[in-house]
C-alpha cells in the first residue's frame, strides 16, 4: 500500500491540482501511486466542476521516474503472471491521460526523468521552472520510453529531433526545452505554480464543452485524413449550437461583458 499523501488532490476555482508528493524520493512513482494517479485523473475528468487539471510535484523534483526499489514497474506496468497477449494497460496513467477530455497542464517545478518525462509529455500543455530539466535517460538504462514518449515525441518535435533526444538519452535544460518546442513557457521557480493556476483558470473561464470538444477533435485529428476530420468537427459542432453555453457566449459578446459559462 502507498501512503495516501504520496499523491495529493485538490480543486479550486474549477482547476484540479494533482501533486506527486514524495520529495524525499525525488517523487519517484511506486506501483500503488500509479493507480492513485489514474484514479485522480479520472475523478477530475468526471467532475463537472473541474475544467482544467494541473499535474506537478512537491520539493525539488517533478518526477525522477518509476521507483524501481519500490516495485514501480512490477506493480504498476506489468504483471509477472501475465503474457503480452493479456497485458491490460487501459487504466494506466499514460493511457488514461491521453484519453481525458479535460485539458491538462504539466507544471514542471523540477526535473523530470524517464517515466516523469513521459508523464509531462502526455499533458496538453507544459510549463517549466527555469531550474528544471528533462532527462530522456531511457537508453542509458537499457530501456525505451515505455509510457508514450515514442508516440508523442515524433509528433511534437519531428522525427529528427525526437531521434536525437531518445537515441542519445540527453538531458535538456529548461531553455533548451523551450527552444526544442517541448514546452510553452519558462518561469522563475518561485512563479511557476502561480503561472500554472493562472493558465488553468484562463482555460476554465471558457465554455467547458467547447474546450473539451476542441481537445477531442485535436486528438482525433492526429490519426485522420483532413476530409474525415472536418466531417467529425461538423458533427461535434451540432450539439454545441444547442447548448446554453453557446447562447451565453453569443449574448455576452453582444452585451460586451464577460461570459458566465455553466458547462451545459
Amino acid at each position: 500500500m502507498t501512503d495516501q499523501q504520496d499523491v495529493l488532490y485538490s480543486v479550486d476555482a474549477h482547476v484540479a491540482t494533482i501533486t506527486l508528493n514524495r520529495p524525499d524520493r525525488q517523487n519517484t512513482i511506486s506501483g500503488p501511486m500509479l493507480a492513485a494517479l489514474s484514479d485522480y485523473l479520472l475523478k477530475a475528468d468526471r467532475d463537472q466542476d473541474v475544467r482544467a487539471i494541473v499535474i506537478t510535484g512537491s520539493g525539488k523534483f517533478f518526477c525522477a521516474g518509476l521507483d524501481l526499489r519500490g516495485g514501480g514497474i512490477s506493480s504498476g506496468l506489468s504483471n509477472q503472471r501475465s503474457s503480452p497477449a493479456t497485458l491490460d494497460l487501459r487504466n494506466t496513467p499514460p493511457t488514461v491521460l491521453h484519453n481525458l477530455d479535460t485539458p491538462t497542464i504539466a507544471a514542471l517545478n523540477g526535473s523530470a526523468a524517464g517515466y516523469g518525462m513521459d508523464l509531462a509529455l502526455g499533458c496538453d500543455i507544459r510549463i517549466m521552472a527555469d531550474t528544471a530539466k528533462l532527462a530522456a535517460a531511457f537508453t542509458k538504462r537499457g530501456v525505451l520510453p515505455e509510457s508514450g514518449g515514442t508516440w508523442i515525441l515524433p509528433r511534437l518535435i519531428g522525427w529528427s529531433k525526437a531521434s536525437e533526444l531518445i537515441f542519445t538519452g540527453r538531458t535538456l535544460s529548461a531553455a533548451e526545452c523551450l527552444d526544442w518546442g517541448l514546452i510553452s513557457h519558462v518561469y522563475n521557480s518561485n512563479e511557476l505554480q502561480d503561472a500554472a493556476t493562472r493558465l488553468g483558470r484562463e482555460i476554465a473561464a471558457n465554455a467547458p464543452l467547447a474546450v473539451q470538444g476542441s481537445k477531442r477533435m485535436m486528438r482525433m485529428g492526429m490519426n485522420e485524413t483532413f476530409n474525415d476530420h472536418v466531417h467529425h468537427v461538423y458533427l461535434q459542432l451540432l450539439p454545441l449550437f444547442q447548448s446554453d453555453d453557446f447562447k451565453e457566449g453569443m449574448q455576452s459578446f453582444m452585451e460586451k461583458r464577460d461570459p458566465d459559462f455553466k458547462g451545459s
